[in-house]
């Protein structure tokens, strides 16, 4: 008998196939985005004036180059990048510009706002290309944690010498010139969370005191409070943030600290038990702040009964308009440019330009803008579960998880789910400092989703080495 001769071994010189770069799907998006964009302007002044408005060339022109000048800088520094990202980040924007524009249209809410966003977004997105351009690797924002959480305090505290606007101190106006600190501290926050729970997230695991007793009565057989020393400046942190965001009477931002708070733990330690204390103390603080806080409490009862001042013969408040919108939009909406979404006041072009999109585009066109944030956010989800550092990980969940929570307490605001908050919604609502924060955001999870898709090996150790600055 002859032997059968064994299999060739595999060759161990045999490269990988390194996975597509897509660069050129991005760049075909990038194109639709902008013709989409260019569409709605045009649309809206048709819909008004019965013509192409005269800007319309220089309004495509501008985003476009825009867009361009964000794919090269991806091109050139995180060509394995999620081609998707920036591409969604351009069509938001687009549509934000459009509707502002449209209300713009309307001269019982004051100056044009549009001109303003433009030069914002540009800023935006020429943050945008430092972030991807400066930033090598996103594990070096670990070796800053504290220093990004002192940075993310002082933000938060000074508007509190500032008067207020519309009952929230949550705005620094100097000469006409105006800026929300708060919308640059969420992504400073992030990264500290991001590098100390990555840092000691098994320690919030494992250690500590376990509740038997409930865990018995409630069948949570992962409620296991770590030790003080682990917990402790987390927790403080994050009470001083929430304690001066009270302060300035801004629930919204606060709801989002605390969700990113709850998310990020949850993430880091895999404990279940974390998101039914994070759900009892934001019940708790919701009604004693819902009680106590006459600016909140007058939101909470225009939750409860948004048609109030109507039965008193006061005429519709602005989330009755908000809901008159909604329902006049239907499912197919009544056209860029022919809503009454505008006799919501001033509001219209930020907290409820939401209300605008609804009626104008109807069900059907926000079902659209929903799952455009929807996708957004799983792909930053998508980026940080397959990398292998817990920081970057960390990071981009919370990052993900910013966008996702204000998308949710906007919405549910201005659709009479939950207390309106007076946050921006992403990209769409007029406000310099949201849009360009919001840029950023897409930066970090552009350089995170590059990192994980790259081919390149990573050193063994390498990922968590930056991690003992803020052990």
């Amino acid at each position: 008998m002859s032997a059968t001769p064994a299999a060739a071994p595999p060759r161990r010189d045999a490269a990988a196939p390194r996975p597509p770069r897509r660069r050129g799907v991005e760049l075909s998006l990038l194109v639709a985005a902008v013709l989409i964009s260019v569409y709605g302007y045009a649309e809206v002044g048709l819909a008004a004036d019965g013509a192409v408005p005269p800007g319309a060339a220089g309004y495509g022109a501008g985003l476009g180059v825009l867009a361009l000048l964000a794919h090269l800088a991806v091109r050139a520094r995180a060509p394995y990048a999620d081609p998707l990202l920036l591409p969604i980040a351009v069509l938001i924007n687009g549509i934000g510009l459009i509707l502002i524009y449209r209300l713009d249209l309307a001269p019982s809410l004051g100056p044009r706002a549009a001109p303003a966003q433009l030069t914002w977004s540009t800023l935006g997105v020429g943050l945008f290309g430092v972030v991807v351009l400066a930033l090598r690797d996103h594990r070096v924002l670990a070796r800053y944690a504290y220093l990004s959480v002192t940075a993310a305090l002082a933000l938060m505290v000074a508007p509190i010498f500032f008067p207020a606007i519309n009952g929230a101190k949550i705005w620094i106006r100097v000469a006409g010139f105006s800026i929300q600190p708060g919308e640059f501290a969420k992504v400073l926050l992030a990264v500290f969370f991001a590098a100390y729970l990555a840092a000691n997230g098994a320690a919030l695991a494992y250690t500590g005191r376990s509740f038997r007793r409930l865990r018995r009565v409630w069948g949570l057989r992962s409620l296991q409070l770590p030790t003080g020393r682990v917990l402790g400046p987390v927790l403080a942190i994050w009470l001083i943030s929430v304690g001066v965001l009270v302060l300035e009477r801004d629930l919204g931002t606060s709801l989002l600290f605390f969700g990113l708070f709850v998310v990020m733990l949850y993430v880091a330690t895999g404990r279940t038990g974390w998101i039914a204390v994070g759900l009892l103390l934001a019940s708790a603080g919701a009604v004693a702040v819902g009680t106590l806080e006459p600016h909140v409490h007058g939101r909470v009862q225009d939750w409860l009964h948004p048609f109030a001042t109507i039965d008193a013969g006061l005429g519709p408040n602005q989330l009755a308009q908000s809901l008159f919108a909604f329902a006049d939009g239907g499912v197919l909406g009544a056209g860029l440019g022919q809503g009454h979404s505008y006799l919501i006041g001033f509001a219209a072009k930020s907290d409820f330009i939401l209300a605008t999109a609804g009626e104008e585009l109807g069900l059907a066109g926000l079902s659209a803008l929903f799952l455009l944030y929807a996708l957004l956010v799983a792909r930053g989800f998508q980026a940080g579960l397959a990398l292998r550092d817990s920081f970057g990980r960390l990071l981009a969940v919370g990052l993900s998880s910013i966008l996702a929570l204000q998308v949710f307490v906007i919405a549910g605001g201005v659709m009479d789910l939950i207390p309106l908050t007076g946050m921006a919604m992403p990209f769409l609502a007029q406000g310099g400092s949201s849009v360009v924060t919001n840029w950023i955001i897409v930066a970090l999870l552009i350089r995170v989703s590059d990192s994980a898709r790259r081919p390149v090996p990573e050193p063994a150790g390498a990922p968590d080495a930056p991690l003992e600055a803020v052990r």
